[in-house]
Order: structure tokens, then sequence, then C-alpha cells
């Protein structure tokens, strides 16, 4: 529609008739079979439209017909249904001449009910007295027809009917008045009972209140599994579930069904039975999950804390709704699809989105450290709670002088057999990976589990959290939802002063060279943002560095050191503000800004840039703070508050606006992406065809490694029989011996020297003892696998390029690390599980991908000053930009990598900044002045006259013109040096900006103060106006100009 409208806006004739064409003949036999009629201005004037004519072959009279209901009507009818497409319609459901209301469809009286009052009376329905004044206003029409009324009164009654069935409709219309109750207030028409929130569109049909739901509030209960919520036995009486009563279940139901069997019965909900939970807001697909009924006493709901993550719930007061499903299919899809152990991978980061959290977390730390040892009875008692426990204890590590178990072996009861993982302690030493004993790890800090055994390590929240590659990330890819949901319900069951000495003395330092204009601006900033943003950091990194030592200085047996470490509760920080220090206050990003004249309180005095004054909290809350520590720290905090109430309706917006734009996108059976209308959006799902729960992080060793490391490290030399003997049985090396091919391809594939640590614990494959795998085969194998991987199926050229696309990389890593067959075998089990699955509404779930972290980031989310010298928008302010697709962004930045030797040559890519970055007058002025120096010749300034003399010698302009007004600049050296411009290169861009209206000299770039003299040039025609009425317009004009700012 819109693309027609732009081709035929400009058109004023209906090209084609010949009676029309005669006065140019070359137009007419150009034929378009059009009817050749000029084509009159619609005007609309509250509901009336008028069309007007203005003819180029007549007189320049206006010609208006007033166009009524009935012609519109009767033009948009006579469009045909080809036209209709062409248009952007569908005739079938919409054609132009539906927009005209020729029968008007009454409400029944469900849309519009009466209210009874007290007694008989009633009052009915705004929608009801609208009918009635429509029936009224058409009846009166029909009267003043029939008896034949004047045409204005037949006009008016047109123009009333038409009012009244237009405010029936829509009582909002601009320039219209409103219809009215006889108490004034305005009727509610049936636009706006349709539209907005409250609307029955998105307040009655798009989200409503259901049947056979609950909500209460929400307590923990760590003895109920991740897939279990409690629910009070008051709602189970008061829930039903309905299903068909069977053979099977005749038995069961035989009390509350006498009949016969295929008779559908109503229960309560017990035990086992699925129900869907769900906490508002509803801000990803895992705001709703699947779990079984366990009825349980009083009045709460229970849920295992391990859930609380995804529904972003805590126990505070949070209240969460149940849902009872009521059919066969969808208890089907709560069961294969929805149940929290299919939820606990996010497709949004290819990780885990529930941990183990809070006391387990802080226990599970504490049990696996080295010196935990248990005794028979504590260990029987633990193993009693482990649903899983099959009866053996393993062989106690120590037997002498009693059978004690360690912290370990318990946790190795709890972890699924098959798992295998490598991940380091959150306290893990960062030299000590590359150091002499990596390999035992002096601080136990390395975890290792082999074969669902940890080996060594403290579990922690790296490998206990919702980490990509985390034990819990490898236990579900491993062994599946069931099993790993299991194992999340059985694993749950001094320096300070030197510091703060140290920062505030590098603050005075740097006020210091602010004060002796030794501080230099870094790029984009003022000397003034450079010395905040300078001193900001300082103050930052005070509270961080007092924080570290602080903890430091705490026991392993400090209580508060225990959470933090173990990763359940608390940070560095919140160590830091308890014991050490509280530190800077920011509010805007900013230290606390001046409030009074030159202060921020009457604490301090005038113009005091110190760290106290300007909201750095020297002390603890456990020392307390004093008064005015107390007021910038409300200050802060005040911020966060109201940071919070406005983000969460700025984000809301932004993720409807998404998901709106993307509900009906869904992956389709033949692998392409397509909305509801079937729209094309992708040929193959993210390009690749992979659901993103199955994507995994991998590293790829690149070739760093010097040619001879790497020979040694990969390439296997068939010659070498002493090296060969080691590795392989008898009669593979007589095949390899006898073979050339074989030694030939050896030599062309260089990687099958590498084992994978994973297949040789699931296979428990000896490394010392030789192998009978012929390499000819590993080599076959792994071409077949590479072969095998076909996500997008296809023998054209496009299924083949998109393919090589989606798979290169995974090719990459097979031919770096998988090289036996056994773990060949074990990748092609897991192939289809890898492809997106058909019907998934990938639209949907990547506004939620987008929308729920955009709700945890604060409003605006300030860089803490000094980080980086880039003034750039972040944030949700960021985020709204992106998506307005804004022309205009608030701080646009520009990061340029230079190639070549600028890359490396520090002047060079100075030069390149000056010459990219954007510069103003203003940041190049020293000072400015305004004189009355009537003489342009001979001025009184005495150090500029050398300079004026020289310019003066040979002038190419009108003397006479010159304003006796000067506004005299003089600019700074060193800025202009650090900025790399010369005068002339100003002078050009004011010349350029202004033109012969300003006349502009300088000196050279070698004098001692570098001057602008700048005078307007007065026109011709204003030489004969008085002289002082001149010199009060050539004033203004030079303290304009001396207000702008005109970019360099």
């Amino acid at each position: 529609m819109s693309h027609v409208y732009d081709l035929c806006k400009g058109k004023n004739i209906c090209e084609g008739g010949d009676e029309m064409d005669t006065t140019n003949p070359a137009e007419g036999s150009k034929s378009h079979g059009g009817c050749g009629r000029y084509q009159p201005t619609i005007r609309r004037v509250g509901l009336e439209l008028t069309a007007e004519w203005k003819h180029k072959n007549e007189d320049s009279q206006e010609k208006k017909v007033p166009l009524i209901g009935e012609k519109v009507h009767e033009i948009f009818k006579n469009i045909t249904d080809e036209e209709c497409y062409i248009l952007g319609m569908d005739p079938k459901f919409a054609r132009p001449d539906w927009m005209i209301v020729s029968v008007l469809p009454v409400p029944p009286l469900c849309v519009r009910p009466a209210v009874v009052m007290f007694g008989s009376a009633r009052n009915q329905d705004d929608l009801t007295h609208k009918l009635a004044d429509i029936i009224k206003a058409n009846n009166e029409l029909i009267r003043n027809e029939q008896a034949g009324a004047a045409a204005h009164i037949i006009s008016e009654n047109i123009r009333m009917l038409q009012f009244h069935v237009a405010t029936f409709t829509d009582n909002d219309m601009p320039g219209l008045p409103k219809a009215m109750q006889k108490s004034g207030r305005p009727l509610k028409a049936v636009k706006a009972r349709l539209k907005g929130k409250e609307g029955r569109i998105r307040g009655n049909l798009m989200g409503k209140r259901v049947d056979f739901s609950a909500r209460t509030v929400i307590t923990p209960d760590p003895n109920l599994r991740i897939d279990q919520v409690g629910v009070p036995s008051f709602h189970c009486s008061k829930s039903n579930l309905s299903r068909n009563c069977d053979a099977l279940q005749y038995r069961q139901n035989a009390r509350a069904c006498k009949k016969s069997v295929d008779i559908k019965v109503e229960r309560h909900i017990r035990d086992g039975d699925l129900v869907v939970f769900n906490r508002q807001p509803s801000l990803h697909k895992m705001s709703m999950m699947g779990h079984k009924v366990k009825v349980l006493p009083w009045s709460t709901f229970r849920m295992n804390l391990s859930d609380t993550s995804p529904y972003n719930a805590d126990f505070d007061g949070d209240e969460m709704n149940l849902h009872v499903p009521q059919s066969m299919e969808t208890r089907a899809e709560i069961l294969n699809i929805h149940l929290t152990p299919r939820q606990i991978i996010t497709p949004q980061a290819n990780k885990p989105v529930m941990g183990i959290v809070q006391d387990t977390l802080t226990a599970v730390r504490k049990m696996t450290k080295r010196d935990v040892f248990l005794s028979k009875e504590e260990m029987m008692t633990l193993v009693m709670f482990l649903p899983t426990w099959d009866g053996k204890l393993p062989i106690p590590a120590i037997i002498k002088p009693k059978p004690l178990w360690t912290g370990k072996q318990l946790i190795t009861l709890i972890i699924p057999g098959n798992t295998n993982c490598m991940r380091l302690h959150a306290t893990h030493p960062d030299e000590e990976t590359n150091g002499p004993y990596h390999w035992i790890s002096p601080g136990d800090t390395r975890v290792l589990i082999e074969h669902g055994e940890l080996v060594m390590g403290i579990l922690c929240k790296k490998s206990l959290g919702t980490a990509a590659g985390s034990l819990l990330h490898v236990s579900q890819l491993e062994n599946g939802h069931e099993i790993n949901g299991r194992f999340y319900g059985n694993i749950q069951t001094v320096d300070i002063i030197n510091t703060i000495r140290k920062a505030k003395d590098e603050v005075t330092e740097v006020i210091q060279k602010a004060h002796s204009d030794e501080l230099e601006a870094t790029p984009g900033n003022t000397l003034r943002q450079t010395f905040e943003n300078k001193v900001n950091r300082i103050l930052n990194d005070a509270r961080d560095k007092t924080g570290g030592s602080a903890k430091r200085s705490l026991t392993e047996f400090n209580n508060f050191k225990v959470m933090v470490v173990a990763g359940s509760k608390g940070s560095d920080i919140n160590v830091s503000q308890v014991i050490a220090c509280v530190g800077q206050q920011n509010v805007e990003g900013k230290r606390i800004p001046f409030g009074f004249i030159k202060r921020t309180l009457p604490h301090f005095i005038k113009d005091d840039y110190g760290p106290e004054s300007r909201g750095f909290v020297e002390n603890s809350y456990l020392a307390g703070l004093t008064p005015s520590e107390f007021y910038f720290h409300a200050m802060g905090g005040r911020e966060g508050l109201i940071d919070t109430a406005v983000k969460t309706a700025e984000t809301g917006y932004i993720q409807r606006r998404l998901i709106k734009a993307m509900e009906s996108v869904m992956v389709c059976y033949d692998g392409t992406v397509r909305n509801a209308v079937g729209q094309l959006i992708q040929l193959i799902y993210g390009e690749d065809g992979l659901a993103g729960e199955y994507v995994e992080f991998q590293t790829l060793k690149t070739i760093s490694l010097s040619n001879h490391t790497f020979e040694k490290k990969f390439k296997f030399d068939p010659t070498n029989e002493r090296y060969v003997r080691k590795l392989f049985t008898d009669d593979v090396l007589r095949e390899m011996v006898g073979s050339p091919e074989v030694v030939a391809e050896i030599e062309r594939e260089m990687d099958t020297a590498i084992m994978i640590w994973n297949a040789q614990k699931i296979f428990h494959i000896n490394k010392r003892a030789p192998t009978d795998l012929s390499p000819l085969k590993v080599i076959t194998g792994v071409r077949e696998l590479v072969k095998r991987c076909v996500i997008v199926r296809g023998l054209d050229k496009l299924s083949t390029q998109a393919n090589d696309n989606a798979t290169t990389l995974f090719q990459c890593l097979v031919r770096s690390t998988l090289c036996t067959k056994l773990v060949s075998e074990t990748h092609r089990l897991s192939e289809e599980a890898f492809e997106c699955t058909p019907g998934e509404m990938v639209g949907a779930m990547a506004a939620q991908s987008i929308g729920e972290p955009a709700t945890q980031m604060t409003l605006n989310t300030f860089h803490f000053a000094g980080v980086s010298s880039k003034n750039v928008t972040l944030g949700v302010p960021r985020l709204k930009e992106i998506i307005n697709i804004s022309k205009k962004p608030k701080a646009p930045s520009l990061t340029v990598f230079l190639t070549g030797s600028a890359a490396r040559d520090a002047e060079k890519a100075k030069n390149v900044l000056c010459r990219l970055e954007h510069t103003t007058l203003k940041k190049v002025t020293a000072n400015t002045a305004i004189y009355y120096d009537p003489d342009p010749q001979n001025t009184f300034i005495a150090e500029d006259q050398e300079f004026v003399n020289v310019y003066y010698e040979m002038p190419d302009f009108d003397q006479s013109r010159i304003s006796p007004w000067l506004l005299r600049i003089e600019l700074d050296r060193k800025r202009m040096t650090d900025k790399k411009l010369t005068m002339e290169q100003i002078s050009e861009k004011i010349n350029a900006g202004f033109g012969d209206d300003l006349n502009c000299i300088f000196n050279d770039d070698n004098a001692e103060k570098l001057v602008l003299r700048i005078r307007i040039m007065n026109s011709d025609d204003s030489k004969d106006t008085d002289e002082e009425q001149a010199d009060k317009n050539g004033g203004r004009h030079v303290l304009k100009m001396h207000r702008s700012k005109h970019a360099l």
C-alpha cells in the first residue's frame, strides 16, 4: 500500500485518455488505459471529506465538492480484485469498500450488560445509549427525507448520524467533540474497550484469569527434588484433575466412578501429578516449568533452592502460580518438553541456568576439603538420605585405628557414574598452572572427576554453579536430564589502613598535578573530566584492595569468608564494605557533585576536591559511618532504588516489542525459519541448524608452537621401530610395515597420536598397553565421521556450501582431537541430538534471550570512571538505540585499528587520532575579548601591530566595509600542538563557515602568542545608514558569533 502511494502521490492526471491530451500530442501517444481526468485533492475537516479540483486549462477558480460516504463506497466498490492484490490486500478477507459502514452490526447484550440498581431500576451500558442515539438519528433522517425537508436539514441529519456512528466506534477522535452522558462523563466506545493493556485483547484474551490454578507464597524445602513442588493439602482438595476412566484405572477410581469404563471423572490432585509452576514476570521460557506434585501440610508452595535461579525468585514474600493441566496431551508435553530437568541448559548461553546454591554450596566446599574425615556412623547416616544408594560403602580411606571415609568419597557416591570433568577451584593460583607441581596441586585447587569419582580438588561455585562446562553441565550432556535431575536433589540433601592512606596520597598527587597544569587530558575528555576519572579510579581500586587484604586476614573458619569462597552468598566487595571500607559513592557514574556553592556539604571548605568531601567513605559498616559519609551513602543508594523502579518498565516494554515482532517465527520441517504467513526469515536456523542447548564451547589448540615442537607433538613416524613397537600389537605392526599405502596415509594425516581423555575414562583404556587399533582405521573412521556430519541435506551447490559453513569448526575439532575408533562411535550415536527441532518457536526464544538479561542490567550502566577514556552509551539506553535504529546516537564513538607502520609508531597513531577527533574552537582557545577598534590598520593593541601592518600592505577587500568592532581570540599553544593544528587551518575553517561576512587575520605559528583577529564585513547597502546604528548592529553580530562554537 505504501509503495503504491509513493508511486501515485505525484500524479495529478489519470493517464491514458485521448480527449484530455489534445494540448500535448506527444503525451497523447502514450496510453495507460486511464480516464484522463484530473485527480482532486482530498481534504478532511472533522468527519467531512471535500474533493478540490484546480484545472490548468480553466481559470484559477477552485472547485469544491463534498464527498459523502455513499460516493466513496461506490468508488471503492469499483476497485477490482486484481487491483486489491496490487494494493496489498486479499479480496477474500479485506476489500477497500468494507471500510465504509453500510450495515451496522449490533453487539449482543453480553457485550453491553445492563446494571441492576437498587429496586427495579436498570442502568444501561454506554453502547446501548449510543445505539439508541443512532436509531433516533436514523429515524429522524428517514422522516425528513419522506417529508421533503430542505437540503441543509437533511445534510445536518446525515452529519449527526455519522457523528453517532463514529463515536460509537471511537470516542477519542482528534478534531471531534466527545460524546458524553448527562453527567458529563465521556462514553466508553468500542475501540476503548478493545485497545490497550486493560482492553479485551490484552486483558481478557491474550492474558486472563484461568480456572484450575492456585497462587500462594513460596518457601524453600531442600528435601524436595528440583522437579517437585510442595503443594498445600488445602489446594489439592480444591484443584481437580479430569481424566477418562479406563479399565486399568477402574479399581483406583471405583469410589468416584461406579458406572462403567470411558466415563470422565474428576479427582483431587495427588503425589506425582504433573503441574506447571510459574513466577511473574515471565521473562524467559524457564519462568514456566513442569513439576511433580508433592502434597505437604501448611499453606505455602515449597520448592528446591536450585529452582530459584531460573524463576528469579527469593523467599521474602514472593508468590507463584500453579496450573493443573486438564488433558492427556498437555500432560505428555509437560513430561517430555516442559519438565524442570529438561530446562537445566538454556539455549540463550549454552550453559546451565540453575546451579547449587546457598547452604548446600557452602557445605559441599567444606565436605570436599582434604582434612575432612567421616566415621562409619556419620557415613551411614548421610547415605541414608541418598535415594540412589545401592547399599554398598566404598573401601574406607583410613582403616586403622578405626575406619574413616573422606568427604570426597561421600561426594563420589552422589556424582553420576559416567561423568568426567576437569575444573579449577575459585582460589586456584594462576602461577600454579604452568609451575613445576601443576599435576599435584598443593592447595587442592585442581578439580578432577574421572568416571564419576572425585579424585582431587575442592568443589565450589565454579564446578557446581551455572558456568558453561561445569560439573552440572557435563552431567546433563553425558547422563541426560533424569539422572542429572536426581543429582541436583542428591547433592542438596590489616593492611587496610596503609591501602587507604596510599589512595589518599595518590589523589593529593593528582590534585597537585591538575593545579600545576601537568595533567594531560585523555582523548575525548576535558582536563576536568580526566582529573575526575583518575581520582575515581584510584578510590574504587582502594576499596577492592582493602577488601582483598581483609579477606586474606580472615581465617578459614570465618563463616563470612566460607560463604564467599564457596560462592553461595556474598562477594569480595561485601567483605570489603563490611570490615574494611565502604568505598567511593557514585551518582550518575561520577563522584558526589557540588550541591552547595563549590562544595558538597557545609561540613567542608569551598573548592575541596579531596576524597572525603566528594563521597569517599573511609569507614566500614562494622566501624560505622560519620554523618557526612552516611549522607553520601544515602545519595548513592537512592539512585540505585530509582534506577530499579524505572528500568523495570523500560526493559519490560523493550521485551514486549521484541516478542510481538518475532512471536510467530519458528523452525519448519524443511529446516527453514518462517513466520506465520510463510515469509522466509532464514534458510537454516542460526545458519548452522544446531540447537542452542547442545552447542558447547571447545578449545581448539592453534599452532602457536615451533615447527620442531609441533612435529614432535603431532607427527607420527612409522619408520621409528622402537617407538612403534611400544604403541601397536604385532599384527598391526606387520600390516603397517608391509603396506606403503598405510605409511603414505599416516604421513598425510598428522594427528593419530592424540587420544581423547574422556574416551579413555569411559572405556577404561590402558595408556601403557599396546593398542590393536590400526592407524588406517582411525583415519578412515575420522573421515567417515566428518562425512556423516550433514546438517543441511541436499547435493546442490547452495546446500553443500551451507553444510560446509555449519560444520567447518566441528571438522577442525574432529581432525585435531577425535582420533580413536571408540570416540568416533560415541559421537555417531549423538549426531541427531544436535539438529534443531522442527516446531521450535525460535523467534520468542530469541526475544526472551535478549529481554531477560536486559532486565538484569541497571537502567544506566555507567563506566566506573577511569576504566576507559571512551565516553560511550551503555546498558538499557544503548539497547534502545540499537533496537530503534537511532540515526543520532547519544555518544557516537569510533574504534580504529591501525595497520602497517602506524600501528607501531606512536607519533603516526597520534596523527590519525588528531585527524579523526572532533575538535571545536572552544577546546583550543585560551581567552577571548571584544574591543572597539575603529581603525583596522592602526590598532591600539600594540603587540598585534606588526602582523596587522603586514596584512594591510596588500588588502584584497573594501576596507570601508570593515566593522569597528574586533573579536580577538588568543589560542593555547600546548593544545594546538597536541591537536597538530595550524593558524592557517583554523582561519580557513572560519572563512569556510562565514564566507565574505567575516574578515579573519592571524599571526605566525611561531609567534609568542597565537592570535586570531576577527571583524564583521558590513554589506554594501549599509554604507548610507547611520554610523551609530551600524556600530550597534556590528557589536550585536560580534557577540552572537562569540557565543557560537563552530567546529574546526
